[in-house]
């Protein structure tokens, strides 16, 4: 029998609610720790983010329930910080197969090759709720997740000076060492070498096993159009979703839509290119399931520059969660352990690899990459050398593979050789019974 869990359900929409979504404990009774937890954070980052850390939260939860000990009692979430922080050190180590490594004020993470690639999602997760639960006092101690005396320490640096008992002088006046402007790391839990890379996916067919297994589960018109916009554009599931009818009208383009991205605070600075065949299911998509949805029946040339671009079965904007519950359908379905973020990783190396067959220089390398860059909205260059590095090791391995060959080749080339050297070569002799024919001028000489 299966153990039941902590679980979430989006709150029905003929009931009236504060909350657009309840989390329930292992009873089916609303925890509102998770429940408010959620809201607070909904209005601080997007809301898919803000559900992403639920999805990590709830099988911590649920363990924490089942399985936590200190000193001989379950823990609560509620409890002491070092109640809190021992369940924690156990769930990382028995459920995320990590190594803990103490040290005086906090604990190193070091992952193993059977830990999942979520435990540092799932301890910002759980940072971000005790924060949370701090700033909405419902948590009375402080955060487990914080390390204070790396808080106290940098504290001092930043107001302990050269002369003993007074304070520091300002950085103008040169008498003070500099302090080396560095982000601080105040968590508890410390991961090792946990430097974030994007994902290599260089399946080819990836798109279209999506595409099947959406067909499997019969996603209608309008999850398929946004598939196939995320694999052909690279882009974020929300910056596909949330975009409105004056967003595509205004691309010259129909291949084309204006939205935002990250950190843009919901203006369109960046636009999206799909293809042509997506345009048409997107056209035949607003025309006929869209416009059965909207409340007036509206097709494209009358739809508002206002209007969401895609409608839920109520004729209300369409939302990430709403989306993601078709996604993650269609996935399990098949059997495909594939997030929605993986066809943006996909986009990036597959257009990598056209950069590379198409360009015959370097400076046209150069060039067509800094394009990749400004398109995807990239902050940060260095974000394209995971990929780049892919790239010079598949190359590498063709060129190795090359000279692998070629000396493969050289070898017989050389056993050949040695091998006719050591035949003798053929001398013709006569038969001493086959007589001998002599020029009659040449025999009378041979007389002499």
């Amino acid at each position: 029998m299966e153990l039941s869990k902590y679980y979430y359900i989006y709150c029905p929409k003929d009931i009236k609610s504060r909350y657009h979504l309840l989390v329930f404990d292992r009873q089916n009774q609303p925890f509102l720790p998770l429940t408010d937890f959620y809201h607070d954070y909904k209005g601080r980052i997007s809301e898919s983010s803000a559900l992403s850390y639920i999805q990590n939260l709830l099988p911590f939860f649920t363990w924490l329930d089942l399985y936590s000990k200190y000193q001989g009692e379950t823990v609560h979430w509620n409890d002491k910080p070092d109640a809190i922080r021992v369940a924690i050190e156990d769930y990382l180590m028995g459920e995320m197969s990590c190594k803990i490594i103490e040290k005086d004020s906090f604990r190193f993470v070091n992952r193993t090759h059977k830990s999942p690639n979520t435990v540092n999602r799932f301890l910002s997760s759980l940072k971000s709720f005790y924060k949370s639960m701090k700033r909405l006092k419902q948590y009375g101690h402080p955060s487990p997740l914080i390390d204070a005396h790396s808080v106290v320490h940098e504290y001092k640096n930043h107001t302990e000076g050269v002369r003993i008992g007074k304070p520091r002088m300002p950085d103008i006046a040169g008498t003070e060492d500099l302090i080396p402007h560095r982000r601080l790391t105040e968590s508890y839990f410390k991961l090792i070498n946990e430097e974030w890379e994007p994902e290599i996916i260089d399946d080819p067919h990836l798109p279209y096993q999506v595409y099947q297994a959406g067909k499997k589960v019969k996603w209608s018109l309008r999850e398929m159009v946004i598939a196939r916009i995320l694999f052909e554009s690279g882009a974020r599931a929300s910056e596909v979703i949330e975009v409105t009818i004056g967003d595509y009208r205004r691309r010259k383009s129909f291949q084309e839509l204006k939205t935002f991205t990250k950190g843009s605070h919901r203006r369109r600075v960046k636009f999206l290119r799909f293809s042509k065949d997506t345009v048409k299911l997107l056209i035949r998509y607003i025309n006929t399931e869209r416009k059965k949805l909207d409340i007036l029946h509206r097709s494209f040339d009358n739809l508002p520059d206002e209007a969401p671009l895609f409608l839920t079965e109520a004729g209300l904007p369409f939302t990430y969660p709403a989306w993601y519950y078709h996604w993650s359908k269609a996935m399990k379905s098949s059997g495909l352990k594939i997030n929605p973020h993986k066809a943006r990783h996909w986009f990036v190396t597959t257009r990598l690899r056209e950069i590379y067959n198409v360009s015959t220089t370097e400076n046209e390398v150069a060039q067509r990459r800094a394009q990749l860059i400004k398109y995807m909205k990239w902050k940060q260059e260095d974000t394209i050398k995971t990929y780049e590095h892919h790239f010079d090791e598949e190359k590498h391995r063709e060129v190795h593979d090359n000279m692998l060959d070629n000396m493969k080749e050289k070898e017989k080339e050389y056993l050949q050789q040695k091998k006719k050297k050591r035949k003798k070569p053929k001398v013709a002799l006569a038969h001493k019974n086959v007589p001998i024919e002599i020029d009659e001028d040449i025999q009378g000489l041979l007389k002499f």
